[in-house]
């Protein structure tokens, strides 16, 4: 099987792509600058921004299937920079995915995109909903969610996957913030950091994209639906985070700022910040909530339908994580 694998770059992706290859797929990756897999993993790519339609309809000829992850993250930049890529450029990958006769298509989304600021206590996937203001990537991702699932059809099956907190070796965003923020003192716990929270090991992200692959088609209990994949062992936001910290050595010497206080200051920052600063701003109203509130989520819909279940204890990742970073 052909398949497009677009955002290889980030670590989940890459992943995704090596494991694919690995097991004999032909793989071709889309992204906007070149992408090294390790050695023993053969692939193509195409090197080319989601916007480009023209880079999108020549990374998607001959392909089979499509697993979508490029994508803007974080939390700095305007609407217009996040619409364009997230939503505009999901919308050329799915054009080119009619365009050619894909049959399969995989897009990854985040549990954020059905997030409303309050806890999240054993859910399912909730439909993505829109209409935030100021939390530009889970708007454009649930407004491009929901363009995604609204094209399954007899022509092309389509799921989406919403992975809940990616951390393992190699993650640049959830592990390189931590570990970035502790070595420089300015890690801040919103509230006690007793919420609990669940996350997802790097390796059970990647299984969990392929196991939608596998289970993805024409009239499958997928097609047409979200699906929440977690490690399934909620912990404190306290234990996570040390946990990270411990793996990487660095000091785990919190702030601790009230969730209400935190919220108003986050309100605050993301609408200033940009007027007087560059990069990420240490806070917003949107992490503040993520931070100070209970996320986990029922495992039962991934397993039932994708047959898929982690096989990374959180424990054995951070073991994991511990040896990568002392290598």
């Amino acid at each position: 099987m052909r398949v497009l694998v677009t955002g290889a770059g980030s670590a989940l992706m890459g992943g995704v792509a090596a494991q694919l290859a690995r097991r004999g797929d032909d793989i071709v990756c889309l992204q906007r600058r070149a992408v090294t897999l390790p050695d023993d993993v053969r692939f193509s790519q195409v090197n080319g921004d989601l916007r480009d339609l023209d880079a999108v309809l020549a990374a998607t000829e001959g392909c089979d299937a499509i697993i979508h992850g490029a994508a803007r993250v974080g939390v700095v930049g305007g609407w217009a920079d996040f619409h364009s890529v997230n939503v505009e450029g999901t919308g050329h990958v799915l054009h080119a995915a009619h365009r050619h006769g894909v049959g399969r298509f995989v897009y990854v989304s985040t549990p954020s995109v059905a997030h409303t600021g309050e806890s999240l206590v054993g859910t399912g996937a909730e439909p993505a909903s829109t209409g935030r203001k100021g939390a530009f990537y889970a708007e454009s991702k649930a407004v491009a969610e929901q363009m995604v699932l609204g094209e399954n059809s007899e022509q092309m099956a389509v799921v989406a996957i919403r992975p809940h907190l990616v951390w393992g070796p190699g993650d640049t965003q959830l592990v390189g913030r931590i570990v970035e923020r502790a070595k420089a003192g300015r890690l801040v716990m919103v509230g006690s950091g007793s919420a609990l929270v669940d996350t997802t090991y790097l390796d059970n992200a990647v299984s969990a994209h392929v196991a939608a692959l596998d289970a993805l088609r024409v009239g499958a209990p997928c097609a047409g639906r979200a699906y929440v994949v977690a490690n399934g062992e909620p912990r404190t936001v306290h234990e996570l985070v040390e946990g990270i910290c411990r793996a990487a050595g660095v000091p785990f010497e919190p702030r601790h700022v009230p969730a209400r206080v935190a919220r108003g200051i986050g309100s605050v920052v993301e609408r200033v910040w940009p007027r007087f600063r560059e990069g990420e701003p240490p806070i917003t109203r949107f992490v503040a909530e993520q931070l100070g509130t209970a996320h986990w989520f029922d495992p039962r819909p991934a397993r039932d339908d994708l047959g898929w279940e982690p096989t990374v204890s959180l424990d054995e990742g951070f073991a994991r994580l511990a040896a990568w970073f002392a290598a």
